[in-house]
C-alpha cells in the first residue's frame, strides 16, 4: 500500500495549484482519503476529507477555496487549491486508513501516509 503526492510548487498569492495523490495497493474508490498539511513549527492539520460515499469535508481555513476529488479509474486523489495565500505554505500529505474504517480529522486514525509535496506561496 503506497501513496505518492505530486503537484506542489511555488506560486504567488492568488494563484492556484492542483495536488495529486497516486494510490497503489488499494482502491481509492472504496475508502476515505484525507489531505493534511504541516507548516514549519506547527502541528499537522486536516485540510480535506473525501469519504467512500463521496461526502466531502474541509478545514475551517479553506473558506471554499479548495476542492477535493478523485479519479477512480486512475486510482488518484486530487486537491485543487485556488486563491492561495502565504499562510497556505506547508508540506501537504495525503493519507488513508487501511486497518479500520476511519474518516475524521485525527492524524492517529490514518496508518498510510505519502511522503508529502511542498507548497510555497509568496506575496
Amino acid at each position: 500500500v503506497q501513496l505518492v503526492e505530486s503537484g506542489g510548487g511555488s506560486v504567488q498569492a492568488g494563484g492556484s495549484l492542483t495536488l495529486s495523490c497516486a494510490a497503489s495497493g488499494f482502491a481509492v474508490a472504496g475508502t476515505c482519503m484525507a489531505w493534511f498539511r504541516q507548516a514549519p513549527g506547527r502541528e499537522r492539520e486536516g485540510v480535506s476529507l473525501l469519504g467512500a460515499s463521496g461526502h466531502t469535508n474541509y478545514g475551517d481555513f479553506v473558506h471554499g477555496r479548495f476542492i477535493v476529488s478523485k479519479d477512480n479509474a486512475k486510482n488518484t486523489l486530487f486537491l485543487k487549491m485556488n486563491d492561495l495565500s502565504p499562510i497556505d505554505t506547508a508540506m501537504y500529505y495525503c493519507a488513508t486508513a487501511t486497518r479500520r474504517a476511519y474518516c475524521g480529522w485525527s492524524k492517529a486514525g490514518y496508518d498510510v501516509w505519502g511522503q508529502g509535496t511542498q507548497v510555497s506561496v509568496s506575496l
